[in-house]
């Protein structure tokens, strides 16, 4: 493990030497708030809860979390310091899982900077803290699945700017995956069970009910599936590129 925790640290520090963690973490918490205020009424309601907050989430991420991704592994490969990386003292695997952690650490920290919100409401009213809690834990869960994506993306590509638009294409439809706008591109030609299956895909599905306050255990393991899959895609794409 201590070859995955170098990489993870090194991923780490590297994203506050540059602009990007700061301009990342600043954006994501002033934007998420100013939606959550302005468009989501968050105080107009009367309510003392969370949900217009993280409401507007998925489709932050739609946009912040592939500009994360897209740098983990294509500029490496436009650098050309990806051979070198690989031909380190450490298995591809843990070189993957480090850059992952090291983006979705980051990604926690911008989240976590988040909770000045749950203590006004907390002081402004009653919330149950339950369902804010667990809210966090969905929005991170769902941020790392969205980062996965963008892992594989990018290591199939040396453009920055191709992986975080083929990144932004694919989480969304992967958020929509139960939702008219996808269903009704299967519903033509593919039978049932594959229509269903393709629903059970649906990022916003599963964050929704995590969101509501509703912590089933199926929920969590389909995000972390859902990571690990396109996590091992990543290592497959890498192995490919090295036995190229």
């Amino acid at each position: 493990m201590s070859p995955l925790l170098a990489v993870a640290r090194r991923e780490f520090a590297a994203y506050f030497a540059s602009p990007l963690a700061a301009v990342f973490v600043v954006l994501f918490v002033a934007v998420a708030a100013a939606l959550a205020f302005y468009l989501g009424g968050l105080f107009e309601r009367g309510q003392a809860d969370l949900q217009p907050f993280f409401a507007f989430h998925p489709w932050l991420y739609l946009f912040l979390v592939p500009a994360v991704g897209m740098r983990l592994w294509a500029e490496e490969r436009k650098s050309g310091t990806l051979e070198l990386l690989l031909t380190l003292p450490l298995a591809p695997w843990q070189a993957v899982l480090g850059k992952f952690l090291a983006g979705w650490a980051l990604l926690g920290v911008a989240l976590a900077l988040t909770t000045p919100l749950w203590w006004t409401i907390s002081w402004l009213g009653d919330p149950d803290h339950g369902v804010v809690l667990a809210s966090y834990l969905g929005s991170w869960l769902l941020a790392g699945a969205m980062l996965a994506v963008g892992s594989a993306l990018s290591a199939a590509t040396r453009s920055q700017v191709v992986a975080f638009v083929v990144t932004v294409v694919v989480c969304f439809l992967m958020l929509l995956a139960g939702y008219p706008l996808v269903q009704d591109a299967v519903q033509g030609w593919a039978p049932r069970a594959a229509i269903e299956a393709v629903a059970q895909l649906s990022f916003l599905t599963h964050f929704q009910a995590i969101q509501r306050g509703v912590l089933d255990l199926r929920d969590v393991l389909f995000f972390l599936f859902s990571i690990t899959a396109w996590l091992l895609a990543t290592v497959v794409i890498l192995d490919a590129k090295k036995a190229g």
